[in-house]
């Protein structure tokens, strides 16, 4: 079996810790997977992408149009990742914008959820958009980390190896609120 996820938003939206979330918690599934992250102006809200492969793969990266699994933790992005998944693919986005370079300056509209819908239809590709009042802005990742669980969108994944790869990676009150949440929103 192979299985392809793409990962994509704006820097500071915790794309890398829901990347290493999601490679311990597949490997915790019994699953083999490798991935690798793309940083880029990261630190100045550019875009942070990740590449994860389960099963049977020679190298780290997806091939754009051969996704199985785009997970968006913003509009734009979500519109972006939709280039990445394969036909009958499957987008998973949080519904905020963090509006782009381009939108800011005016040279390009803001994307909206229609537009999204609209591409996928003619994609063949089941979107998920998400949007919870969360407790931190920056628990986006666990959101869709709990709708990609809740929705058994990864095969054999489920939330005991998410909640284990959550104690490898968090402590304290920051592994407390985390879980918390994302149990919650799995149990909706």
């Amino acid at each position: 079996m192979k299985f392809d996820v793409f990962i994509i938003g704006v820097g500071g939206q915790g794309i890398g810790m829901l990347s290493e979330l999601l490679m311990r918690a597949i490997d915790y599934s019994g699953q083999r997977c490798v991935g690798v992250d793309t940083h880029g102006l990261a630190q100045r809200g550019g875009v942070v992408s990740s590449h994860i492969r389960i099963g049977e793969a020679f190298s780290p990266m997806v091939v754009p149009g051969e996704v199985d699994l785009v997970l968006a933790l913003e509009r734009h992005e979500a519109a972006r990742g939709i280039n990445f998944l394969k036909k009958g693919g499957t987008l998973v986005y949080y519904d905020t914008s963090w509006q782009p370079l381009p939108v800011r300056l005016g040279k390009e509209k803001e994307i909206s959820n229609e537009e999204i819908e609209r591409f996928s239809l003619e994609n063949d590709v089941k979107v998920y958009r998400i949007r919870y009042k969360l407790p931190d802005v920056r628990m986006q990742n666990m959101a869709l980390l709990a709708n990609v669980v809740k929705n058994k969108l990864i095969p054999s994944l489920n939330f005991n190896h998410c909640l284990k790869a959550m104690e490898d990676l968090m402590t304290g009150d920051i592994l407390k609120i985390n879980q918390e949440f994302f149990l919650k929103t799995v149990n909706e």
